[in-house]
């Protein structure tokens, strides 16, 4: 459990607060928390393709050594929420840094012996994913325990609020990442540096976390139920839920009560919601369908700005292009979550569909450009669509089911979101592989499908508006 001795008790007075109890420092220690990881990660996005040329390991492993660390995330990620609520969100987030920490500095290590000559390709890139998936099994910890510490410290007023700060703070984390990577390339560590460096401010933020976060004593009742994929770009997870219609001081009955008994009445009498539910069949199909075309153009992304600008002979050099264009994907996802969406007021379906008209203009013009420009401009049509389209199908789905359907919904949701990511990326990179054309055909026509389920069988924005208000 925690070390701190200072408890944070729901009598005591709070200075400062922010986001409704929270003290501003501590809002701002969880919320490096989940940036610090979104960033090594893509960090590490941005260096691996130069890596895998440079041990000469075929593009598809690199893709396929990330498959086991996201196949983990997703079975682990609902055991670590419900067991925040047992043993402590505190406890669980530094397990989550813990996890980040190991896997960014063993990855590092044998990475570093790999192109060193040491070691082989193959048993490199075999104990890169042993490593690796360090992060998938336990730093999957963090987020649900960040997001339920949150929500269980905010009265409802001030939660929306202070969740979409703890979601941005991902979305911000996949642009500091690739900025900072080329960066962290000094002359000891070459190419490997980005994973040292992170793996330093992840230690830094474990002592920060034992030092400055208090013990968990919640004022209000919330389960950790917040997780997504590791590499969906969205930061729009599941969110930490509440247990009533109104708040309840966590200490307002004799003890803390159990993850099984904080179920509302009506969400426990909701009935059993299948995959095949037709509200939500259609929504959880372009989902999955648009889930593959976005990670599908991650994976490539990389590998192409390598291939497109001759940077397959020197390596090193190609780090900072692909940073480049990761950034700027990144940026332009955040614009469509943080801008476009709440200015022009998109509904789902809107959201939905115009996401993946983007995404077909998009992998159009980054998969035929030859110069950075032009692929960097492609990789950001692409991500501004992909930007809209994953908010629009959440919360297509959401607002397809009544109030006590929305755990059961939410966590489908995450499933599908997962899914996407286990073996998508390698996918991409197979086809990209054998024929660009291949490649970029396939992730259109996910696009295009899912525009074609969205025209006939998604329910209209006004439609699920007023089922919303019923």
């Amino acid at each position: 459990m925690a070390d701190s001795p200072d408890i944070d008790r729901p009598s005591a007075p709070v200075t400062s607060p922010e986001m409704g109890g929270i003290p501003r420092g501590r809002m701002a220690l969880l919320f490096t928390v989940v940036l610090v990881s979104a960033a090594g990660n893509t960090a590490m996005q941005s260096v691996m393709p130069s890596i895998g040329t440079a041990l000469g390991v075929a593009d598809v492993w690199i893709s396929l050594a990330y498959s086991w660390s996201a196949l983990l995330w997703v079975i682990f990620a609902p055991f670590w929420a419900s067991r925040s609520d047992r043993r402590g969100r505190k406890a669980m987030m530094a397990i989550g840094l813990t996890g980040f920490v190991a896997s960014m500095s063993l990855c590092g290590v044998v990475l570093w012996f790999g192109l060193a000559g040491w070691m082989g390709p193959l048993l490199t890139l075999l104990l890169f994913a042993l490593c690796r998936s360090l992060y998938g099994l336990l730093g999957s910890a963090a987020p649900p325990a960040v997001q339920a510490y949150v929500a269980s410290r905010t009265p409802r007023a001030e939660r929306t609020k202070a969740l979409s700060l703890i979601s941005s703070s991902f979305g911000l984390g996949t642009v500091i990442g690739p900025a900072l990577a080329p960066l962290l390339i000094f002359p000891l560590a070459g190419l490997t540096g980005p994973f040292f460096a992170f793996a330093l401010i992840g230690i830094l933020a474990i002592v920060a976390l034992r030092l400055r976060l208090p013990n968990d004593e919640p004022r209000f009742a919330a389960r950790g139920l917040a997780y997504d994929a590791p590499y969906g770009g969205s930061g729009a997870g599941r969110h930490a839920t509440d247990d009533s219609e109104e708040d309840i001081p966590a200490d307002a009955a004799s003890a803390q009560p159990r993850p099984g008994q904080r179920l509302t009445a009506e969400a426990a009498q909701a009935p059993k919601l299948g995959w095949t539910d037709a509200r939500i069949r259609p929504w959880l199909i372009s989902g999955l369908l648009g889930g593959h075309a976005q990670a599908m153009m991650l994976g490539i992304a990389g590998f192409l700005v390598l291939d497109r600008l001759g940077l397959r002979d020197d390596p090193l050099a190609g780090a900072g292009p692909v940073s480049i264009v990761l950034m700027i994907g990144a940026a332009a996802t955040l614009l469509a979550q943080w801008g476009i969406i709440p200015v022009m007021h998109l509904g789902p379906r809107a959201s939905t569909l115009s996401g993946m008209a983007l995404g077909v203009v998009g992998a159009s013009i980054f998969g035929t450009a030859s110069e950075l420009h032009g692929i960097a401009l492609g990789f950001a049509i692409a991500a501004l669509g992909f930007g809209l389209f994953r908010p629009g199908f959440t919360s297509g789905a959401s607002l397809s089911v009544s109030r006590p359907e929305q755990g059961q919904v939410s966590g489908k949701v995450a499933s599908i979101n997962g899914a996407s990511y286990i073996y998508a990326p390698a996918l991409g990179v197979w086809l990209y592989g054998h024929s660009d054309w291949i490649g970029f055909a396939a992730i259109i026509g996910f696009c295009v499908a899912v525009m074609v389920i969205g025209w006939t069988r998604l329910d209209s924005d006004a439609v699920l508006m007023a089922r919303a208000e019923d």
